[in-house]
């Protein structure tokens, strides 16, 4: 057993949770793929377990800071909280909906502990979205664009 896996026992057990099959299997699940779709994880558990545990799991995990949703439009991908993964925001192309984690940067985190401490906020947690096209996107609108000129 992983690092990881202890810190979701030891949340699990603070929140006076159960630590199940369902919920090892989803965490698990996350941990290895990553950013996936809800679509997409239960696709990969439904081997082992069905989808309104899923369901469940993902909805308790989400109300003990286990997992964030980062949402792409009105869909949302799933990834594991800051807690099992380090410090990261993300990059989302409006058109395609891939979802790009860019790695903390020093200079943009005292940009942004300056402003909430300007704000007269403390304590404070965060994250980034920057949304626009990817170059796949980009390169496939501007083929069109020069094939309509």
């Amino acid at each position: 057993m992983d690092a990881a896996e202890q810190l979701l026992i030891k949340i699990l057990k603070d929140n006076k949770a159960s630590i199940t099959k369902p919920r090892r299997i989803v965490f698990r699940t996350l941990q290895k793929y990553g950013l996936v779709s809800m679509n997409r994880l239960i696709d990969l558990t439904k081997a082992h377990i069905d989808t309104a545990s899923v369901y469940r799991t993902i909805e308790l995990f989400e109300q003990f800071g286990i997992v964030q949703k980062i949402y792409t439009g009105w869909k949302y991908k799933l990834e594991l909280s800051g807690a099992f993964l380090p410090h990261h925001h993300h990059a989302i192309c409006k058109k395609c909906g891939i979802v790009i984690a860019i790695q903390e940067n020093e200079d943009l985190e005292k940009i942004i502990q300056y402003l909430a401490t300007k704000a007269g906020i403390t304590n404070q947690t965060h994250s980034l979205e920057i949304r626009g096209l990817c170059k796949k996107c980009e390169k496939s609108i501007n083929s069109l664009s020069r094939k309509n000129s």
